[in-house]
């Protein structure tokens, strides 16, 4: 049988003698996870993690039957192995990016972008109202959007491993009223985010600003920005990342890019038509997201750190919404219906504060001229796939093994020999078992490394970079 078939099989066993003799013990966010005690693919090697996250585009649309997106298509996924079965964890969009970085499921307000009057009790940039712990250390919470710095984030187990990283963020700071350059984010508890839309170029903002704090999944965490001087040096402009390139001792070992809210598609329909561009007169839609790409991957290919040990991931926080439009004949009242099926894959679990929440419909926006509901209907992100590029990587292949962000952050875990947090980790009393990428011999040429330390030198002298 295939081997991620033979892992689960053994680990099956391995559950029943557990619970014989133990009674069901915790087994989450330790290295018991660590099923053959080390990674047995070429994915060993790997040392730098380049992640680029796009928005709101489905499977069969990007990858499929979009021709707005050529390079990516034509270009990129002959170069690389595409994970065909890869799932969002969520819907509208912070929930994903939070899940990318730390195992949290959603509170009720991460679920709906901290926006005030959606579907949560607080919105807003605030701390997240904390009541509890469930198992495999997921927050139990009646609100809120910052998690406290007891929780565990992948940044915070790579400073521990004396591992670096980065996030560079589209527009950050192009408007300083809206946020600062470095580590931007609404003053918590005050006011609204001013970021969830994006700002036209005017002559106090000659870019315009499309930076959004919900697409940034580092400002949701008081572990990180706490401290104005770590998170000012960890959390930059994109516009710094051409710089941190040039050497390998000033790539971060993890790197996670968000384009704007043009470059990344969430914006815009890609047409170009009249009436559907970006606020910076750009396309958006797809045709902007695959002229972001074509911008910045070949200088990440190009780097000497990828050229040494990388791993390129390019993704999506979640799938597209199907809308439905009626017209109330009478008032001419517009009724927008967006529709997600919120299909998920991998056993992906609720968490504890979305009980009763599925399905749903939740209003939006509610005016005389225009209502718009958003209808969820399950609590995952739909299929949006995944493309992996590295030396390491079988150029051209597939993989039709499912997978979601908490199997991305688990095996990013495993390629720094990292513990696994959150819903990364195994949970054996529920038979919560996620396959990892490292481990796909679909996606990466044989090979393991045993006995190598996959941690590079830390030089304390370099800490300025980082």
């Amino acid at each position: 049988m295939p081997r991620f078939l033979q892992k689960r099989h053994a680990v099956a066993i391995l559950i029943a003698a557990l619970l014989s003799i133990g009674g069901g013990a915790a087994f989450a966010n330790d290295r018991d996870n660590d099923r053959d005690g080390g990674i047995s693919t070429a994915a060993s090697n790997i040392k730098h993690v380049f992640m680029i996250v796009l928005e709101n585009k489905s499977f069969s649309d990007t990858f499929g039957t979009s021709a707005q997106d050529p390079y990516l298509q034509h270009t990129l996924v002959p170069m690389g192995s595409l994970l065909t079965e890869y799932y969002g964890t969520g819907h509208v969009s912070l929930d994903n990016y939070i899940s990318m970085i730390s195992g949290q499921a959603p509170t009720q307000d991460t679920d709906n972008d901290c926006l005030p009057g959606f579907t949560g009790a607080t919105g807003n940039f605030n701390n997240v109202d904390q009541t509890g712990i469930a198992p495999q250390g997921q927050v139990i919470a009646n609100s809120g959007c910052i998690y406290s710095n007891r929780v565990r984030t992948l940044p915070d187990q790579l400073v521990d491993a004396r591992l670096t990283w980065k996030g560079y963020m589209g527009d950050m700071g192009n408007d300083p009223a809206r946020e600062n350059a470095t580590c931007g984010h609404p003053e918590i508890g005050v006011g609204t985010d001013h970021t969830n839309s994006a700002e036209a170029p005017s002559t106090a903002v000659p870019l315009g600003d499309a930076y959004a704090t919900r697409h940034d999944p580092f400002m949701y965490f008081h572990s990180i920005i706490d401290d104005a001087r770590y998170c000012g040096s960890h959390v930059v402009n994109l516009n710094n990342l051409s710089n941190d390139l040039a050497e390998e001792r000033t790539t971060p070992n993890f790197v996670f890019i968000t384009p704007n809210l043009c470059d990344d598609g969430h914006d815009g329909s890609g047409t170009g038509a009249a009436g559907t561009l970006c606020a910076n007169g750009k396309p958006g839609g797809l045709a902007s997201a695959d002229a972001f790409l074509q911008k910045w991957v070949p200088q990440i290919l190009a780097s000497p750190a990828y050229r040494h040990d990388g791993l390129l991931v390019i993704t999506f926080d979640e799938s597209n919404y199907t809308p439905n439009v009626t017209v109330n004949p009478t008032t001419g009242q517009e009724t927008i219906d967006i529709t997600f099926s919120g299909q998920s894959c991998c056993d992906q679990q609720p968490g504890p504060n979305l009980s009763g929440a599925r399905p749903g419909t939740f209003t939006l926006v509610s005016s005389p001229s225009l209502v718009e509901n958003i209808v969820i209907n399950g609590f995952g992100g739909d299929r949006i796939g995944a493309l992996l590029l590295s030396p390491f990587v079988k150029p051209g292949s597939t993989s039709d093994t499912p997978y979601n962000h908490y199997s991305l952050l688990r095996s990013i875990e495993d390629i720094f020999g990292l513990d696994h947090i959150g819903y990364a980790a195994d949970d054996l009393r529920t038979h919560y078992v996620l396959d990892t990428v490292t481990e796909d011999e679909n996606v990466f040429y044989p090979g393991h490394n045993h006995g190598h330390d996959s941690r590079p030198p830390f030089d304390e002298g370099h800490k300025p970079y980082f």
